[in-house]
């Protein structure tokens, strides 16, 4: 079975470089991006995207949630992860089948988030 993919997009780099560590230590492949463009470039070139974990704030063409809701657009099948330290987001401002984590979110939650993500896209590739 291939390893499964997640695109960590954050604008501060320690943050960036501590949740790929963690998702790598999870046993996932990481991909980082500092903002959503850099994001969509790479969603772009690399199709074996499967989880998508963003930020809210962001400097850039997009924040957070407009990311979320393009890549729900335009890659369905990419599971999102939405965190944010200052921003509590309604559930109606997040696409259909998006989890949310506040910061500081704890490794533990992370992981779950992370494993109920992987298992939405592996069933979701058996079903296909």
């Amino acid at each position: 079975m291939p390893q499964i993919v997640v695109l960590i997009v954050d604008d501060e780099p320690l943050i960036r470089m501590d949740l790929a560590d963690m998702v790598r230590d999870a046993g996932y492949v990481a991909l980082e991006a500092a903002h959503a463009d850099e994001a969509i470039r790479l969603l772009e070139s690399q199709p074996t995207i499967r989880i998508l974990v963003t930020d809210i704030e962001m400097p850039g063409s997009m924040d957070g949630l407009k990311l979320a809701a393009a890549v729900r657009e335009r890659w369905p099948p990419v599971a999102i992860i939405v965190t944010s330290g200052r921003i509590l987001p309604a559930n109606t401002a997040l696409p259909e089948a998006t989890a949310f984590l506040a910061k500081p979110y704890d490794g533990a939650a992370m992981e779950a988030a992370l494993r109920k993500a992987a298992e939405a896209v592996l069933r979701a590739d058996s079903e296909a």
